[in-house]
């Protein structure tokens, strides 16, 4: 079962609006694909986006390309694709860091393996517990206004009631008055969190928190340096509101540390940020172990990487804080032949063998960047 295709492609797809974070403003999506066929004819499919460029991580989708093209792909072409876990091995040892395209390279051997085996890929990853899973939206347009139209919009549609603001660009004092006018429009049923992406500093952060917490927000995504973790430790012990670790965690072995020191209440899982699905499962196991809460968490992928990541979400019994998987929706053009179902607040686990999801070849032809 010799693996004769591995390809790269890079789709560039606009977002349906700017979409701002403490460190880029995304008005585009770089989506890298990775696409390994084996002589059975069966193909796989995985995806390692991240965002901004290098803005947010190491990885770029120009590295993440060139970097599986010249390094991983020859590990792979010849070797059966039936040995996932040996030939994910083999490129831990020959190729250092790398961890978003791993990640592709990983999802598209099990996709095709769950494919072969006629099973969803959840099968493969433990066993899907759940079929649906609650969707948060992010606000990220920094005008409180147009944030307030946009979360009744999206409860008006049945789509999200929870919903997560993108803070950290301007004075403490202002990002947190914008998310609590926020809070105070919105129903009391609705979750409310605000993602800081590093912007604050511990003095800063501990004004900020404390504001946040009065005002009924549900959790505050990493406010400090991923590399701080003695000041998310001070943190996560000093407030109530669940601190959440995201940029610092980067794979199991950040996990522990996390663990160990106390430094977070949530772990939101990346695949991509992890280094795959095996490398995420780890970390939720981890947190599961230590007491700490999940979150499903996204790098604002296309449809595959989406897909994958509910696969995995979906093996976890307990999701206390949800998942963020909206990134099809931020996007203006849809990949696939059947888009990903989002109802009654909820995303729909697809059910069908490997990641359930088909791709429309002519509107990736489109996209893909020459």
């Amino acid at each position: 079962m010799k693996i004769n295709i591995v390809e790269t492609l890079i789709l560039d797809v606009p977002a349906v609006r700017p979409h701002r974070l403490a460190m880029v403003t995304l008005n585009v999506q770089s989506l890298v694909l990775v696409r390994i066929v084996s002589e059975d004819g069966i193909e796989g499919w995985g995806e390692a986006t991240t965002i901004g460029g290098l803005s947010y991580g190491e990885e770029s989708p120009e590295s993440i390309k060139a970097n599986i093209d010249r390094w991983m792909a020859p590990l792979l072409v010849g070797q059966d694709a039936r040995r996932v876990s040996l030939l994910m091995a083999q490129i831990g040892r020959s190729v250092q860091g790398n961890r978003f395209a791993k990640c592709a390279i990983e999802t598209a051997l099990l996709d095709a393996q769950a494919q072969r085996l006629g099973i969803p890929l959840s099968e493969l990853l433990g066993g899907r517990q759940h079929d649906a899973l609650p969707v948060a939206w992010t606000l990220a347009s920094g005008d409180t206004a147009q944030d307030i139209a946009e979360a009744q919009k999206m409860l008006d549609l049945r789509r999200h009631r929870i919903f997560k603001l993108k803070i950290g660009r301007r004075e403490v004092q202002e990002d947190v008055a914008h998310v609590l006018a926020v809070r105070r429009a919105l129903d009391d049923t609705v979750s409310v969190r605000v993602d800081v992406n590093q912007a604050w500093d511990e003095r800063q952060a501990e004004r900020g928190i404390a504001a946040l917490e009065a005002g009924g927000i549900d959790a505050v995504e990493q406010p400090i340096a991923a590399h701080n973790l003695a000041g998310l430790a001070r943190l996560t012990r000093r407030f109530s509101v669940a601190i959440m670790a995201d940029e610092a965690l980067k794979g199991p072995q950040d996990a522990l540390a996390l663990a160990v020191q106390g430094a977070a209440d949530v772990f939101s899982i990346k695949i991509t940020q992890s280094g795959g699905l095996t490398a995420a499962r780890q970390v939720a196991e981890m947190a599961q172990l230590s007491g700490i809460a999940l979150y499903g968490g996204t790098m604002l992928e296309g449809a595959i990487g989406t897909a994958a990541t509910a696969h995995l979400c979906a093996t976890f019994s307990d999701l206390h804080f949800g998942t963020e998987l909206f990134g099809p929706l931020l996007l203006t053009e849809e990949i696939l032949t059947g888009p990903l179902v989002y109802r009654d607040f909820m995303l729909q686990v697809p059910d069908g063998p490997g990641l359930g999801i088909g791709l429309d070849q002519d509107k990736v032809a489109a996209l893909r960047r020459r």
